[in-house]
């Protein structure tokens, strides 16, 4: 048979997976977050350079440019420096570059409006740069020359930053998973001990070196260690209810079967004693065939509506009974419920109304309620009453031998009840004055 994935399995991959997606999510987030930010802060010093050039550059008389021979900046005088400057005069046709520039083909913004700030990247000789310009008049006597002072930066340096974080940032995320991971499959560990050690408990069940779940649970597994226990017991009751039946089958139908026997020596009364004893043989086959069929306590079983169970049987019996005019009164809640096998209720319902009509008078009541989590079934008549309660219960006793019946009803009765972990009383009606059958079936 395949097996699935266990439930460890099954969270960890789903554990890794979604942290995995965060993560990958939350480092693109950072690292366009902080791409952002260094393109932000190399554009604010290449502004800085420009306004340095601004306060360097001058007008000769003529309006070109005159600039020192040196800047506040040195890798404006480093060649090849990463950092290059240009000033265009195009009304002269004339520019400044910086000495940074000597033997490169460095790109520049030119001729921009005045007042106008750009801020950009170009690319050159499979080179990529950041660059800004500024254009502004540039008042010098009567005229105002058009100037624009650019600054372009190779974007190596940019890119380095830009690399090194990006390696710390996966070399910690990836850290911080394995950390995580790790971590999450220990608690995980943790939170299903309880789980393994239920089904070690079970495998011992099953090898018998146990009898049921023995272990103190967390709440979300204790609901189903006590069904599981339920569902053991039940069966258990189950196997001995059949055991105890063939015991007492073949124990009751040995002293039948030894009538027959004896008489055949006596062919005069051999017809009548068959008759007899092969009457006592069924009754006890059907007792102990009822008995061992009573289903028990269904824990796991869904909630039965107990009411229209009782309709049919009480709907029935007044056919039967309709002769003798017998009024069969319902007293109980229509949402009244019991965790009861629908055969059981079917069991004990039948035998009691039917011995409770077989007595009484005129009238027949069943009281059907909740009492917190069991069903309590009521059934009185007003008949003349059970004179001797414990007698009845006991296999093939009846109360009246003049009234038919096989004298097993209430005895299947009483031990489905038990079967059900319940309680049965048999006592007097103070309403209707004849036998009152109370009963209890825990859920």
């Amino acid at each position: 048979m395949r097996r699935q994935l266990s439930i460890r399995a099954r969270i960890v991959v789903g554990a890794g997976v979604v942290l995995t997606v965060f993560l990958l999510l939350a480092g693109y987030a950072l690292d366009r977050t902080f791409t952002d930010n260094i393109r932000s802060a190399h554009y604010q010093r290449l502004q800085s350079h420009v306004y340095l050039l601004l306060a360097a550059a001058e007008l000769d008389a003529g309006g070109g440019l005159a600039m020192p021979a040196g800047l506040a900046e040195p890798r404006f005088s480093l060649p090849d420096s990463g950092l290059y400057a240009n000033i265009a005069n195009p009304g002269l046709k004339e520019e400044w570059q910086s000495l940074s520039t000597l033997g490169l083909d460095v790109p520049f913004l030119r001729q921009l409006e005045a007042g106008e700030w750009r801020f950009t990247e170009l690319h050159v000789g499979g080179r990529t740069y950041l660059a800004a310009a500024y254009g502004v008049k540039w008042a010098t006597g009567p005229r105002a020359m058009p100037l624009t002072f650019a600054v372009s930066e190779d974007e190596r340096e940019f890119r380095r930053e830009i690399g090194q974080f990006q390696r710390n940032l996966w070399v910690w995320l990836g850290g911080a998973a394995v950390v995580l991971l790790l971590a999450q499959t220990a608690l995980l560990g943790w939170g299903l001990t309880p789980l393994g050690r239920v089904a070690r408990e079970l495998r011992r069940i099953e090898a018998g070196e146990q009898a049921r779940v023995q272990g103190v649970y967390p709440v979300e597994i204790a609901a189903l260690t006590d069904n599981l226990n339920g569902l053991i017991e039940h069966e258990r009751a189950r196997q001995m209810r059949y055991k105890d039946a063939l015991g007492d089958l073949a124990h009751s139908l040995k002293t039948p079967l030894a009538v027959l026997r004896s008489a055949l020596a006596e062919p005069a009364t051999l017809a009548q004693t068959v008759t007899e004893q092969v009457g006592r043989m069924d009754h006890i086959v059907q007792y102990q065939l009822a008995r061992a069929a009573a289903s028990g306590s269904a824990q796991l079983a869904p909630p039965l509506a107990v009411v229209p169970v009782a309709r049919r049987i009480l709907d029935s019996l007044a056919k039967v009974y309709r002769e003798r005019e017998l009024a069969f009164e319902l007293a109980a809640d229509p949402h009244c419920v019991g965790r009861v096998d629908e055969g059981d209720l079917f069991e004990i319902l039948g035998n009691l109304l039917d011995n409770a009509a077989k007595w009484a008078g005129s009238r027949v009541r069943l009281s059907l309620s909740n009492e917190g989590r069991a069903l309590r079934i009521v059934i009185e008549d007003d008949g003349p009453g059970i004179a001797d309660p414990s007698a009845v219960l006991q296999r093939g006793m009846r109360a009246d031998e003049r009234v038919p019946g096989q004298g097993i009803g209430l005895a299947v009765v009483a031990d489905i009840v038990a079967a059900y972990g319940g309680d049965l009383d048999i006592g007097r009606s103070e309403q209707l004055g004849g036998a009152a059958i109370r009963l209890r079936l825990a859920k």
